[in-house]
Formats: structure tokens, sequence, C-alpha cells
């Protein structure tokens, strides 16, 4: 009977065989639906779901129907990438790091359309200079204690509980992406998106926000600047001919 927002929890990600530390995550996360999903006291307040074999036709699915996408890489440590941003033009608000392309799409919406959490990049800089010591995040936050006692003690693991001993050792070691550095910005930022989902006339102003503020990320702009910038050349709009037709029969649109 505690309030909750309902939600359905979606991750698709594929590991190549040797990278060990993938594969466990992705293990975890299937322990952790298995779980979650069978839990009464839980019920349709939360579903875990890892998809499996996700791809560019899932992806044609699963982004115009998302209401949330995350994109939680931690500051500085991520390439751009394209996810994100057919999240953001199908309607979906991001919960995200100052990181990739979220950057570009905060400057873009304003930041009161997007749910910005995290360290920033001189932030990352300050807490790896000084040394990060993950135990003293861990100590600090009783919540985040139990998250990770869960997975060490074999909550999700029962007769197993040495099976993601490796994750944990991971995450209090030497985790080069400072994770739990972020743990508490990203659950404030979580309840900030819960209480505007339940605002429904806020959340279709931000979704409107981010279709119109789209334009920036198509393709034909992309090119262009490559073209401008990197390449070269100027674009123009002659139509290129077939390969086996004549060169010289070139057409302009009108």
């Amino acid at each position: 009977s505690a309030p909750f927002t309902p939600r359905t929890v979606m991750i698709g990600g594929k590991a190549a065989p040797g990278y060990y530390m993938a594969k466990q995550i992705i293990k975890l996360f299937n322990r952790v639906g298995t779980v979650v999903n069978s839990d009464p006291t839980v019920g349709d307040k939360l579903k875990v779901v890892f998809l499996t074999n996700y791809r560019v036709t899932l992806a044609e699915k699963i982004m115009p129907a998302a209401d949330l996408s995350e994109q939680i890489s931690t500051a500085g440590t991520e390439a751009s990438g394209t996810g994100n941003m057919k999240f953001m033009l199908n309607g979906g608000l991001t919960i995200g790091t100052l990181d990739g392309a979220n950057v570009e799409m905060a400057e873009e919406m304003g930041n009161d359309n997007i749910f910005i959490f995290g360290m920033t990049v001189d932030d990352v800089e300050v807490v790896q200079a000084k040394g990060y010591n993950a135990y003293e995040y861990y100590n600090n936050c009783p919540e985040l204690k139990q998250v990770i006692d869960m997975i060490k003690d074999g909550f999700f693991t029962p007769g197993n509980e040495n099976e993601f001993k490796d994750v944990v050792d991971l995450l209090l070691g030497n985790d080069r992406f400072l994770t739990l550095a972020d743990y508490k910005s990203y659950i404030a930022a979580q309840d900030e998106v819960s209480a505007t989902y339940n605002n429904t006339s806020k959340w279709a102003e931000m979704a409107i926000h981010n279709i119109a503020s789209s334009g920036k990320f198509s393709s034909d702009r992309t090119i262009a600047e490559y073209a401008r910038e990197i390449w070269g050349i100027e674009p123009d709009y002659k139509k290129l001919p077939h390969p086996h037709e004549d060169g010289s029969k070139e057409t302009t649109p009108e």
C-alpha cells in the first residue's frame, strides 16, 4: 500500500564472449528480475525485463513506447551514442549524467526538460585526484549498503551467495567508473521522475519540448556538418545518377 509509481524497467545489452564482467552484470540483472517479478508484495508495481537479443528491429518497437530513457554513464567516460536522441525524438524523457550526447540534448531542450544527475567531468577529476574510495559511499549510505549487501549475501542467488562476488569486489574495489559516487544523486533524480510522471500535464509538456528540440540531431544536419567541417566539401541537392545511367542526366529537384 506504500505510494509507488508503477514501472517496468527494461534493459537490453550484449556481451562479447570474453567480456566476463559484462556477462556477470547481465546475469545479475536477470537474477534480480526473477526475484522482483515473483514477489507477491511487489505485484504489478514493478517489473524487470531483460530484452534478449536487443537489436534495431526491437528498438523500433521499444523507443516509440518508452516513457523514460536512462543514459547513466559516468561523466567523461562515454562517446556520444544515438539511442538517447531516438528516445528524445519519440517523446521519451531522459534521466542521465552530463556525458556524451546528453550534454547537447540538454543544451537544446533546456535543463528543465531533462533529469540530470551525478558528477560533472570536473567533479570526476576532483574525486580521482583525491583518490576514489568506494567504501566512503558504501558506509555513509545505509540504503546503498543494503543494496550491495543483498548482492554479496546471495539474496538474489539462493544457494550460491558467491555468484556475484566479482561484481561486488569491482564496485567496492577498482571501479574506474566511480559508480557508488553517483548513487544518491541518481536516486534523488528517480524520485523527481516519479513525481513528475504523476503530473501528467507537466510530463506531456516536457515530452513536447523534447520532440520539438530534436531537430539538431537529424542525419541531414549531421552529414552536412561533416561535409563542411571534416571533408571540406559543400553539400548540394543534386540527385546522383543510378550506377547504370549516364552521369550527364543528373537532375536537381524542384
